[in-house]
């Protein structure tokens, strides 16, 4: 028969010796944190603490700020996760020196410190400079579409809120009568605890959103239109993202070339990127004067951006700002000669018609549709990005018994056919230019290295620090986590290239 070594399930009898300062090793990435930590300036943080005079003993920011960064970059950002950690994890022990914060105490840190985590992004950005990890040459913007900490089922416009309170009245009114009528009848006391429960709910819903409709105003869009409000929070906003609509925040980040290294960031609670540029080179400006550069310092630099950031105010304040800017429009792939035999093996599946199907009376000054029906104007031209458009509309009752309905609607639900007819182009030159300039060899060999440059930083933020989602509500709360996420980002690039592992 077998042997096997005799083994002590007990634990409790075995003590261990462990010396925590052993425990930072040497070149690893919790030991770049404290280093990094321990170089930067935090008295920013310090100012938060009134315990001169009395009260206990604060936790040190900056040993709050290690413990942190170094969850987020293993994939924990819950703070009664990272809390546990300081107990259970002998890194976590070490860089805590031995201390156990409260869940809350990190919730709140993270939460309430907006501009000191803004002053700790810059900062860390000045370790980057004196490790010479920025390059202050090239530089790519994109952005990261992440739900938040808010449901989606709490979205909609102020009709469509106030139609969800009354079907909740109307759902509670018949749950109240059908209790009622059940009354006569002997109910247990599960059914009578589940009742109770069901009214509660129902009731605290309805108040719920009746409270949102009294105290808050509707949100405009940029067309002057009512935008979607959300009652959970109504800072973030429906996106439509690769992997479907999601209620949350698009975390934006402009990225130099050099090391990948992030210098500008900030969320926003919109999903189109074409408003953003302009916020986006204020916000980098700011650190770069931290750093000591001068107002125009992108001057002269070669910026490349998606066909999303493609506007013409986006291109007019490039050119303000002198900026050697590469954003293309969204038809610029097929017009590049490498791509002409794209559709070689896969033809179309559409076989909708298409906006040649429709025919222009210029007499009735109208579209008329492949089964001989009108489309009639609807209302004034509307500016969409590049261009203005007309909006054409076919009568409702044509288009529900019509034979091609399947041909020309969208799906089942869709009611009608709308048709919008470019009417003319916005009198200015700057998207003509950049059409030209992009379809240059060196323009799409320029915009070629913007892939290369921004997208493997949201890869390792999403991929390798899992950050999936937001999990703080309200812009700037979710604005200092992307913040920390993007510090992190930083220090494994100073841990990659830079020179304090040596120190």
């Amino acid at each position: 028969m077998a042997k096997f070594i005799k083994t002590d399930k007990d634990y409790q009898k075995l003590l261990l010796t462990v010396d925590l300062s052993k425990q930072i090793v040497f070149g690893s990435f919790e030991y770049i944190i404290s280093k990094v930590i321990d170089q930067v300036d935090t008295s920013i943080f310090d100012e938060n603490i009134k315990n001169d005079l009395t009260g206990r003993p604060a936790y040190n920011p900056k040993i709050l700020l290690k413990i942190i960064l170094y969850a987020y970059s293993i994939g924990v950002f819950y703070s009664r996760k990272i809390a546990r950690l300081c107990i259970d994890n002998i890194t976590m022990i070490a860089l805590s020196e031995n201390t156990t914060p409260d869940f809350t105490l990190i919730a709140a840190f993270i939460s309430n410190n907006k501009d000191e985590i803004i002053n700790l992004f810059q900062k860390v950005l000045l370790v980057c400079e004196k490790n010479n990890l920025l390059g202050h040459t090239t530089f790519a913007l994109d952005g990261c579409k992440l739900s938040s900490n808010a449901s989606k089922e709490w979205s909609g416009t102020f009709d469509e809120l106030r139609n969800k309170a009354e079907n909740l009245k109307n759902k509670l009114n018949k749950i109240i009568e059908l209790h009622e009528l059940e009354d006569t009848k002997e109910q247990t006391e599960e059914e009578l605890e589940k009742y109770k429960q069901t009214n509660l709910k129902l009731n605290s819903s309805i108040k719920k959103i009746e409270d949102f409709l009294n105290y808050e105003e509707k949100k405009e869009g940029t067309r002057n239109n009512e935008i979607k409000s959300n009652i959970t929070d109504n800072e973030s906003a429906k996106m439509q993202t690769g992997h479907g609509v999601v209620q949350g925040y698009n975390g934006q980040a402009l990225v130099d070339d050099k090391h990948q290294v992030i210098i500008g960031a900030e969320v926003f609670g919109t999903g189109p990127d074409n408003d953003l540029l302009e916020p986006m080179l204020d916000n980098t400006l700011c650190n770069m004067k931290s750093l000591g550069k001068a107002e125009n310092y992108f001057e002269g630099k070669t910026f490349l951006a998606d066909t999303g950031y493609f506007s013409e105010n986006n291109l007019k304040e490039a050119s303000d700002k002198k900026i050697d800017a590469y954003i293309p429009d969204q038809q610029f792939r097929k017009r590049d000669v490498r791509f002409k035999d794209k559709d070689k093996y896969n033809p179309k599946k559409n076989d909708k018609f298409g906006k040649e199907d429709f025919i222009y009376d210029s007499k009735k000054e109208c579209f008329i549709c492949p089964n001989n029906c009108e489309l009639k104007k609807e209302g004034k031209e509307n500016k969409i990005k590049n261009f203005y458009y007309q909006k054409y509309i076919a009568k409702q009752k044509n288009c529900t018994g019509c034979k091609l309905r399947k041909k020309c609607l969208r799906n089942e639900k869709t009611k009608k056919r709308t048709l919008m007819f470019q009417v003319k182009e916005f009198d200015r030159e700057y998207t003509k230019e950049m059409i030209a300039k992009i379809d240059t060899q060196l323009g799409r060999k320029k915009y070629s290295m913007r892939m290369g440059i921004v997208e493997p930083v949201f890869a390792n933020i999403r991929i390798h620090k899992r950050l999936d989602r937001f999990t703080l509500r309200g812009k700037h709360k979710v604005n200092n986590q992307w913040l920390l996420f993007c510090i992190v980002h930083n220090i494994g690039k100073i841990m990659k290239y830079g020179e304090l592992k040596t120190a």
